[in-house]
């Protein structure tokens, strides 16, 4: 796939998806499969991410304990914010509580455009956005 914009190859990988024990999954041909949560259901592409070496932990740690004295903006690569808000002390506060909830949500990540390194496969947030690539489907009801 080929983005436009800066001419990236977005690549992609193949991730094993096990359904849970005792579904039953009938395909378009009306083939009907018993899972026993043991087999592979089916293989989900999902794009590779490019990391840096910035931990979602440490950065919501650091938000968290220190972020009164910007370090969370110090490790993630935003020197004046995080000087700003060492000298006001997190903003009297309110700048400490608001980059919390922004780093906790993965609103702000690492200044170089990179994505956090998160230690689970779970859900994550992603960010959507309706552009020319994008549309609106209209809702089928049967």
């Amino acid at each position: 796939m080929m983005l436009h914009k800066n001419q990236l190859t977005v690549q992609t990988t193949q991730l094993m998806c096990f359904p849970a024990p005792n579904i039953t999954c009938k395909d378009f041909g009306g083939n009907e499969t018993h899972f026993t949560g043991n087999e592979v259901g089916f293989l989900k592409p999902i794009s590779c991410r490019n990391v840096n070496g910035y931990s979602y932990k440490v950065a919501v740690a650091l938000s968290l304990f220190l972020g009164w004295l910007g370090a969370d903006r110090f490790y993630l690569g935003y020197p004046a914010l995080g000087l700003l808000k060492f000298c006001t002390v997190g903003f009297c506060g309110i700048g400490s509580l608001i980059d919390f909830i922004l780093i906790s949500m993965q609103i702000v990540g690492p200044s170089d455009g990179s994505s956090y390194i998160i230690d689970y496969y779970g859900t994550r947030l992603t960010r959507l956005s309706i552009t020319n690539e994008t549309f609106r489907k209209t809702q089928l009801y049967p």
